[in-house]
């Protein structure tokens, strides 16, 4: 299977938006992040608003992980540097790769977007055994810039890779 046939391969997801204050009718960057992924034809399995506390980040994660239907887990906030900012605390544990490229050029694609304030963000990208894990501010045009240039381009390739 070539690179322009695998781009076409539906992946499944989970979701999850990690705040303390976002209600599903205020979650703007989950939502985003919903319709950019079904729009390229891929699933969601699940989508939660998930607390800022390690524990329960980590256990929704881990439980994302542990789920064989789940290909990737894409979380929304919480990586910043703000007291209750802990989702890398939470979910960098469990990875067994760490993709360092993505959160290095998510900076500087920011960066081109938003000035110096880029290397306040935190985001990141992993993998956990078969599962890739993205881990997203909470910024609505912050996940727009890493979905559409970063993870849909090459998403279908990094699961093939991986399963």
């Amino acid at each position: 299977m070539g690179h322009h046939s695998a781009s076409r391969r539906a992946v499944v997801c989970r979701l999850l938006t990690i705040s303390d204050t976002r209600t599903v009718e205020t979650d703007h960057a989950g939502a985003l992040l919903r319709v950019s992924l079904t729009a390229k034809g891929h699933r969601i399995l699940e989508q939660q608003i998930v607390p800022d506390q390690v524990e329960n980040i980590r256990a929704a994660v881990q439980a994302a992980i542990d789920d064989p239907a789940c290909e990737v887990v894409v979380t929304t906030g919480g990586t910043g540097v703000a007291a209750r900012d802990v989702t890398p605390e939470a979910v960098e544990p469990l990875l067994s790769k760490p993709l360092p490229g993505f959160g290095e050029i998510f900076r500087q694609l920011s960066f081109a977007e938003v000035g110096a304030v880029a290397w306040f963000s935190r985001a990141f990208a992993g993998c956990a055994g078969d599962t890739a894990v993205f881990c997203l501010p909470g910024s609505f045009n912050a996940v727009k810039l890493a979905v559409d240039q970063l993870i849909l381009p090459r998403l279908p390739h990094l699961v093939e890779l991986l399963r």
